[in-house]
């Protein structure tokens, strides 16, 4: 039988991967009934236990030491299903971006295991050059937000206002970069940013949302000179690792819009 091609779409895979999970909870009475008071630590469990013991201590449990873990397992459960009896984890910031950091994980876990070939890695390596050049310099101008929606209903007028700088919210960063190396442009705005101004294209156009450790950016990317780029063999690693820190970005951003687009969202001004 020949599935159809948007039945072979990773992205459907990581829908109905989630609707699976979700389901086998249910069935199970696990976290997403915490109504119910019975916990069963089966063997299956159990192991998954001493496996977690076992990569971070670099060794196997010993048996008083698997009892303790079950023990806290135990505790962690009932203290966790306890809290969502309570509603504790309504309206909680760090547990609302844990659910979100989650979903980003399973959605961009296959990429973080998957052998790309050397063709693929190559083609890579050709597309992004600065990220492997000795010295690269950046010109750029960029405005900071503390929340995403802000920063993506702003870029949709940037271009109407000739006084794009009064438009950023205030924050120690220059809102404008001449000609700086790719080190310290790094040293100020994080290596998380320096991994999204490599994906942006060349040109006077703003672009983003792109997100830093600080929050999130609109940027102009106004130049990009690399030096001298080293033969593909001599950062071969390099190229496969920063190969998949950017397929794990995109999967993260395609999974995530995918999921957007189906809702309708309204921010009042």
């Amino acid at each position: 039988m020949t599935l159809p091609s948007w039945a072979r779409e990773p992205l459907v895979h990581f829908l109905i991967g989630g609707v699976v999970i979700y389901a086998v909870l249910t069935l199970r009475g696990g976290d997403v009934d915490p109504a119910s008071r019975s916990i069963v630590i089966d063997r299956e469990q159990q192991a998954q236990i001493a496996l977690v013991f076992e990569r971070t201590m670099k060794r196997p449990p010993t048996d008083a030491e698997l009892d303790a873990q079950i023990e806290r397992f135990i505790r962690d459960e009932v203290l966790y299903r306890e809290a969502l009896r309570l509603g504790l984890d309504q309206g909680d910031a760090v547990v609302r971006r844990r659910m979100a950091q989650k979903m980003d994980i399973l959605a961009s876990s296959q990429a973080e295991t998957v052998q790309p070939s050397e063709q693929t890695l190559r083609t890579h390596f050709e597309a992004n050059p600065e990220a492997f050049a000795n010295e690269v310099a950046y010109t750029l101008d960029q405005l900071w937000f503390e929340e995403r929606p802000v920063a993506q209903s702003l870029l949709l007028r940037i271009d109407e206002t000739g006084d794009w700088e009064s438009l950023g919210q205030e924050i120690s960063l220059p809102t404008s970069i001449e000609s700086t190396a790719r080190d310290e442009l790094a040293a100020r705005f994080g290596q998380q940013f320096m991994q999204e101004i490599d994906r942006l294209d060349l040109g006077d156009g703003w672009q983003g949302p792109i997100s830093s450790g600080f929050g999130w950016h609109l940027v102009r990317l106004r130049a990009r000179d690399a030096s001298e780029i080293p033969e593909f063999d001599d950062v071969r690693q390099e190229v496969e690792s920063h190969w998949r820190t950017q397929t794990i970005a995109q999967r993260k951003a395609d999974a995530y819009q995918l999921l957007r687009d189906a809702y309708s969202v309204t921010i009042e001004n």
